[in-house]
């Protein structure tokens, strides 16, 4: 995004104004997107010490390097571009809402004769979209009840007027059973048609009242000119209509048309649940749950969820009901927090359901939790381990042919991947492919700095190799005098053999067992992060090569870059402008051609 930028020390330079910001970090990626009503006071919060009161948003203000802003109107002017820019750029730190693609639609085509379709992929050019539908039942029920009432085609034909009138077309056995009135052969004009579309249109905008008046106005006149068949029928499709009303939950017509919101939440997501009200019909419901990136007020993600379901569901009432007040003002829309009568009922509503949703999240976790400690407890009576394994390292080499030898640790509690521990290791004393020297670095590195912070060792560690990587890293622990405090095993890959110290012969756990699996998915995790450490460094090393060769480019030029850039591919892909910025204009074009 294009915008001046200015550095955290001149956040006095900002507007006292309404409007959108973001901050940057140092390889110039947008890591947050905010809006505010004062844009000055909002931005200096972040930066006020006392006002930073969980990890996670003091971890987002150490990598803001950058700020921007972008001024507008009014707050909800705001709250509508700092919608769109998170969906567009998916900072780090933001709430993601999705956008529910895979739900099905009910579409009424664009063509002569139009056809009414389900889709999951709407697009403008298709035809006018209803939904998304989140219940299957509840769509298939509607597509029945349009086929119940009125008779539209299914075929592909492209049914121009001249196709008709030069009788390309015959009728089909959906027109025998009387589901079609044949427009493929002009046994029905368009504008008669038509009106069954319109109707059709309707009822799924929710608007049942107009489609039962209409069939009313119909029965009416059948009667007057005493066609009591087709008399009959519109009254069938009255009494269809009347039943389906039945069972939608209908609270009041007096209460009209409404959004209805309920948010409740803990610290780590939000449970929000929705109700779309037509006539005073419940006609769309849908239950969701966010993660929290910086432990959002409540107060702070409605506003957002509102915007995003109304313009989901095309929903535009002039009153949201919630569950809690909120500051923001919505253009056309007022937002109220009802305290008696049908209103109240509907906002409780919608808070038994999202109670519901977060009563289910926990147990599911307890579920998860409950699996995990099962696993746990069969890995230590596998291994034989005195204490239940809650805290498991895992560390694992990677060179090719001893270049850039590098090494990974990996970390799981509660047998669950705990990334903010991991480590990477560059191998410091060792020289040429010695992978025991290395595994024995490595050890001897972590848990020499774990004991000189005086922190609580891991209840198991595991080797990734056989055992001469193992017998490395036991001598690393004897060196450090804590053999025998902490449990070690080997996992060597082939067979899936489990290595102790001292013990000629290996186990074989059941390949079927959990508490197999979960030390496969610790090794391979290493492995994983191994890799990818020791692939960044080669890219970095072959750049770093690459630009020495260029004249004029030396260490300090070189380190510039990598540190704004981050990558190879970041420097290759940067433009002129940017290279520019970092080491000058004449540099830059040397580095473009040179990388060319």
């Amino acid at each position: 995004m294009e915008a001046k930028q200015y550095e955290i020390t001149e956040i006095g330079k900002l507007p006292n104004q309404p409007g959108v910001y973001f901050f940057y970090n140092k390889q110039q990626q947008i890591i947050y997107v905010g809006k505010a009503k004062d844009l000055k006071k909002r931005v200096s919060s972040y930066f006020n010490k006392n006002q930073q009161d969980n990890l996670k948003t003091r971890r987002m203000v150490e990598e803001i390097a950058a700020i921007s802003f972008t001024i507008v109107n009014s707050e909800y002017e705001a709250l509508l571009l700092e919608n769109n820019l998170i969906k567009r750029f998916q900072p780090r730190y933001n709430i993601l809402l999705k956008d529910d693609k895979s739900f099905p639609y009910i579409c009424i085509t664009r063509e002569r004769f139009p056809k009414v379709i389900t889709t999951r992929q709407p697009g403008a050019k298709l035809g006018q979209y209803y939904g998304p539908f989140t219940d299957l039942k509840n769509m298939y029920q509607i597509l029945d009840l349009i086929k119940s009432l009125y008779t539209l085609r299914t075929c592909n034909y492209n049914l121009l007027e001249e196709n008709i009138c030069k009788h390309k077309f015959k009728v089909c056995l959906e027109y025998h059973i009387g589901h079609c009135k044949g427009p493929c052969e002009g046994l029905q004009t368009e504008e008669a048609y038509n009106q069954d579309i319109q109707q059709i249109e309707h009822f799924l905008k929710g608007n049942i009242n107009a489609v039962k008046k209409h069939f009313k106005e119909k029965m009416s006149q059948a009667a007057a000119a005493m066609d009591y068949k087709n008399a009959q029928a519109y009254k069938e499709k009255i009494a269809a209509l009347e039943n389906y009303q039945s069972k939608s939950l209908v609270v009041n017509p007096q209460v009209g048309n409404l959004d209805v919101f309920a948010i409740v939440s803990d610290a780590k997501a939000a449970f929000i649940s929705y109700l779309q009200i037509k006539e005073g019909a419940i006609i769309c419901t849908q239950n969701t749950e966010i993660k929290k990136q910086l432990e959002e007020l409540d107060e702070d993600i409605l506003p957002l969820i509102i915007l995003h379901f109304r313009e989901k569901y095309a929903s535009n009432p002039s009153e949201i009901l919630v569950n809690i007040p909120i500051a923001t003002t919505f253009d056309k829309a007022m937002l109220t927090v009802p305290r008696i009568g049908d209103k109240k009922k509907l906002v409780e509503l919608a808070t038994k359901n999202v109670l519901f949703l977060k009563r289910e999240a926990l147990l599911r976790q307890e579920d998860n939790q409950n699996r995990a400690n099962k696993t746990l407890v069969l890995l230590q009576h596998d291994l034989q381990l005195k204490d239940l394994p809650l805290h498991i390292e895992c560390f694992d080499n990677s060179n090719i042919q001893g270049t850039h030898p590098v090494a990974a640790m990996v970390v799981f509690q509660h047998g669950k991947p705990a990334k903010k521990e991991y480590r990477h290791f560059n191998i410091k004393t060792v020289v040429g492919p010695d992978d025991f020297a290395s595994m024995r670095e490595i050890v001897t590195r972590r848990y020499r700095r774990l004991i000189e912070e005086n922190q609580k060792l891991p209840d198991l560690i595991v080797i990734d190799g056989g055992k001469g990587q193992l017998g490395a890293a036991v001598a690393a622990l004897q060196e450090l005098g804590i053999y025998g405090q902490i449990p070690i095993i080997g996992i060597a890959k082939r067979l899936e053999e489990i290595y102790f110290p001292e013990d000629s012969y290996p186990i074989h756990i059941s390949k079927q067992s959990p508490s197999l699996k979960l030390l496969q998915q610790i090794r391979n995790e290493a492995h994983r992060f191994a890799i990818t450490f020791h692939r960044d460094k080669r890219s970095k090393t072959s750049l770093k090569s690459q630009l020495e060769s260029i004249p004029g480019v030396g260490e300090k030029t070189i380190t510039t870059l990598l540190q704004h850039f981050g990558s190879v591919q970041n420097i290759k892909e940067a433009s002129l402008k940017a290279l520019a910025s970092q080491v000058g204009n004449k540099r830059a074009i040397q580095i473009k051609e040179h990388l060319k």
